[in-house]
């Protein structure tokens, strides 16, 4: 049977524990005279200090860096936009995110539908939108078309 370990048996792994430099010690340690600390400047004196950022006088990065303008809208909805002429080619009976999405029309991300003017509409369908603009909505209903808001 292998002797219980106790806390006195711990010890480091091999390797794991380095010995302290101790700087200004004599030129025979290695790091006698200046202490590895260079000739002469700034870092060489006591109670050197530098601030936050500093890069030894090259242009600090939050110089060089362009400044941030504006902000972000954290839950943006994304529309899928569609003209009116464009309607009639579908050759759908009802315009909805969801049948534009099955006909490959609407990215799959898209989390809205907004029927825009553009273009002449003569077939009678209906529209399920979430925002129809006026003209839009002149055209569909003027070709016997009915909508709904979503």
């Amino acid at each position: 049977m292998a002797d219980k370990i106790t806390l006195e048996d711990l010890r480091p792994a091999e390797g794991a524990t380095k010995k302290t430099v101790r700087v200004g010690r004599g030129r025979s340690s290695g790091c006698g005279k200046t202490s590895s600390r260079g000739n002469n400047g700034e870092g060489q004196r006591s109670g050197r200090t530098s601030k936050r950022g500093f890069e030894g006088g090259q242009m600090p990065a939050y110089r060089r860096l362009p400044k941030l303008k504006g902000f972000e809208i954290i839950n943006q909805r994304k529309y899928a936009q569609i003209n009116v002429g464009r309607l009639a080619d579908l050759k759908l009976d009802e315009i909805s995110l969801e049948s534009l999405k099955a006909a490959k029309k609407a990215h799959p991300s898209c989390d809205g539908l907004r029927i825009l003017g553009n273009g002449e509409i003569k077939k009678a369908i209906t529209v399920k939108a979430d925002y129809v603009t006026p003209s839009a909505k002149e055209k569909i209903e003027a070709a016997g078309g009915k909508i709904e808001l979503v």
